[in-house]
């Protein structure tokens, strides 16, 4: 339990929690502790100031961080539920639900889209004008995004992209998807800002009444905020003045969603009166992981002057390592981890980071062969797979009757025989109405062929219907599953359909447990609380090694980190061109780097199977920014001279000293490095004869299950294999222990 003791915070901590009036802004470094020095503000006002909970309101970005925010304060102060404590979308979302009828044409009943139904909306309203184009689907998508995270109308927006191809076209088509999502009583995940903004400015009493209730803010991951969500919280603290923000620059990598760092520098030419307050002691890494992440920030020329520094011991040397392939990279990773678990270290407390989630094959590979627990983010997330997207959409349906994406998701599932000519009657026969609305009035009785089909699902729907307010989440859910018969969807007696049986049992268990934390809140609230869900808020909480983008792992720790993919193209990535961009892939590895609390691992290939071929790679031009380099070190350490030892690749000298020898130092009770590179030592690899495996072939995989081989590569080495489950795998035949089914 964290007890309220504002001794234990240093003095810059100290400065700037007692500076409570007016605007503040924190530049907090990586690691220097700012969610204390967040709590113990917010604990200060309640219990020094006499400030209500019910004025004070603090904004992070993401659920978890928001989650531990509540838990401290909680164990604090008194009172703490009456904080408002959230996302940004979170607290969008909540105050949309309470006054969206007033901008028109919407219910607070919305449906929040997912990523998933935004796509089928986009696709719809290109069908709709006869364009069958992927790549303008793309195109039209990041407009619609880019369009939505500014405060621009939609003439201004094709005004300040005059000139750029279709652009006229494109806002004719976002006008479009608008209108077919004000139809459907839906919210993309962009428009809870966008529309957030809107109503405060269409609507100044909804803004007067939020401004004159919350005296204080508190911003986390201020240089993360993106041009709507810098105006709201202009707008929220408009009356009393009260804005205090925590941020640094130097970890902002969010610019490929609108985010813009340059909001610091905006914070402190739009508040005159503002205070500036620097944490520059970091609380977290060693001073060895430390002076690397230093020297390599230090490049950057947009950034505030400021060096972190820490009082822990130096600590491991962090190891740079240069392996031969992605293979070679894996099974130094696994065969460290080993060693690592084996000195007391859990799964839990290690971190496997890349730029890019096309590198994780090998390291899941390498897992697989050493039964190393892992658990890949940025995969396949939960509530995004078939069978809970099919729940989900029923039960949306008795929340919002307007929302037509997921009535037609459903409306064949189980089968019943309404194909797409059947949907297109329903849809013309709906005119103004929607296709749930039109399925249950009396006019579909003129059409006996569709109403025959749809006559059990009318008289199912409507006695739910009748039973909604009378059941509990949980009771509900359970009868809309039970009713609709979802489960027998699937043969039990097929492993493919029992584990999606199973997945439906994990999905009401999540109910559940929401039910049990919320006991108050409505099924709406729920359906809410998993689309704003992201799959990182579990991240280290599951016994398992960690295999993650840097950028998912955002204000995570971990005591083990491993930083993989040091090459040019990848780590910085080969679309970084300018200064600019240069500049945030240097960030995103600063960000990288400083997840480390007590050993890093570094490591980049001489060569690499990426995009269906393997090739040499250069290494990163951030590798000589590390400070492991000596000075005097040639230029020639870059060339393409190699030695092999043990199975192992490593460029001659790219490394003055040998890592090994540095972390050995650092402590006798740490595992033997040296031995990792003798031939004993080496990993074993299964003799398989990869000639054995040809295109076409049905092959089976243990986790993967059973699939065809797409591809196999010049080298004969690795396959791309599509997996009836599990989508297209390139595996390493060396490893993947495929069982020939037929071919």
């Amino acid at each position: 339990m964290e007890k309220y003791d504002i001794s234990s915070l240093n003095e810059e901590q100290l400065l700037a929690l007692k500076q409570t009036e007016g605007a503040v802004l924190v530049t907090a470094g990586a690691g220097s502790g700012k969610t204390r020095l967040l709590t113990h503000r917010v604990a200060y006002l309640i219990r020094e100031m006499g400030v209500s909970p019910y004025n004070i309101l603090a904004i992070t970005f993401t659920n978890k961080a928001a989650g531990e925010m509540k838990s401290r304060i909680s164990e604090m102060v008194d009172g703490a539920d009456l904080i408002w404590i959230s996302t940004f979308h979170s607290m969008c979302a909540r105050i949309l639900r309470r006054d969206i009828a007033a901008l028109g044409g919407y219910t607070k009943d919305f449906t929040i889209y997912s990523d998933a139904d935004t796509e089928k909306v986009i696709k719809e309203v290109l069908e709709e004008r006869g364009i069958n184009d992927d790549k303008f689907k793309k195109i039209l998508a990041i407009h619609i995004s880019n369009y939505k995270n500014g405060t621009l109308s939609l003439s201004e927006y094709e005004r300040t992209h005059e000139g750029e191809e279709e652009i006229r076209k494109i806002c004719s088509l976002i006008c479009a998807y608008e209108d077919k999502l004000k139809k459907n009583n839906a919210l993309d995940f962009d428009d809870l800002l966008r529309k957030t903004y809107q109503l405060f400015t269409r609507v100044p009493e909804v803004l007067e009444h939020y401004a004159n209730r919350f005296r204080y803010l508190l911003v986390d991951e201020f240089q993360d905020t993106n041009t709507v969500q810098y105006d709201l919280v202009r707008m929220l603290s408009s009356v009393h003045g009260n804005i205090f923000v925590v941020g640094d620059e130097d970890q902002s990598i969010y610019s490929w969603r609108g985010a813009n760092f340059q909001n610091i520098f905006n914070f402190q030419k739009n508040y005159s009166d503002v205070k500036v307050f620097k944490l520059e002691r970091n609380y977290r890494s060693t001073s060895a992981i430390l002076q690397v992440a230093n020297n390599v920030i230090r490049n950057n020329m947009s950034r505030l002057d400021k060096k972190m520094w820490t009082d822990k011991p130096e600590g491991y040397k962090p190891v740079l390592y240069n392996a031969y392939d992605e293979r070679d990279e894996a099974l130094f990773v696994a065969k460290n981890i080993e060693r690592l678990v084996c000195q007391g270290y859990e799964y839990k407390d290690i971190a496997v980071l890349m730029r890019l989630n096309a590198l994780s094959r090998s390291f899941e590979e390498a897992f697989l062969s050493y039964n190393i627990p892992h658990r890949i983010y940025g995969g396949f997330k939960f509530y995004e797979r078939v069978e809970i997207r099919n729940v989900i959409a029923y039960l949306r349906i008795f929340i919002n009757p307007k929302d037509d994406v997921s009535l037609e998701r459903i409306i064949n599932f189980p089968k019943r025989s309404i194909g797409d000519v059947a949907i297109s009657k329903i849809k013309n026969l709906a005119q103004d109405n929607s296709m749930l609305e039109t399925i249950l009035s009396p006019i579909i009785l003129n059409e006996s062929a569709i109403y025959k089909k749809l006559e059990g699902f009318i008289s199912t729907y409507r006695e739910l219907e009748r039973k909604k307010t009378s059941l509990s989440i949980s009771e509900f859910v359970c009868e809309v599953i039970k009713s609709f018969k979802l489960r027998e969807a699937y043969n039990s007696k097929d492993e493919e359909d029992f584990n999606r049986i199973l997945n439906i049992e994990s999905f009401i268990s999540s109910v559940n447990d929401f039910e049990n934390l919320n006991p108050d809140a409505s099924l709406s609230e729920f359906l809410e609380s998993i689309t704003l869900k992201s799959d990182t808020d579990e991240i280290g909480d599951n016994g398992a090694v960690t295999i993650a983008t840097v950028h998912a792992v955002k204000g995570l720790e971990f005591k083990v980190v491993f930083v993989i993919g040091l090459e040019d193209g990848i780590f910085p990535i080969s679309r970084a061109a300018k200064i600019s961009e240069v500049e945030e892939e240097r960030r995103l590895l600063y960000v990288a780097l400083t997840r480390a609390e007590e050993i890093l691992f570094m490591s980049h290939c001489t060569k690499r199977y990426l995009y269906h071929g393997s090739q040499y790679q250069a290494p990163s031009k951030f590798i000589r920014e590390l400070g492991l380099l000596s000075l005097e070190q040639p230029k020639s350490a870059f060339s393409n001279n190699y030695s092999r030892q043990a199975g192992y690749g490593y460029k001659e000298n790219f490394v003055p000293n040998d890592p090994w020898d540095n972390l050995g130092q650092a402590s006798s009770t740490f595992f033997d490095h040296k031995a990792f590179m003798q031939k004993e030592e080496k990993p074993q690899i299964s003799n398989v004869d990869v000639t054995i495996y040809k295109v076409g072939q049905k092959v089976e995989h243990r986790k993967f299950g059973v699939g065809r081989i797409d591809e196999i590569s010049d080298d004969g080495l690795v396959a791309d294999i599509i997996f009836e489950d599990y989508g297209k795998k390139s595996l390493m035949l060396e490893l993947a222990k495929l069982e020939i089914l037929e071919g």
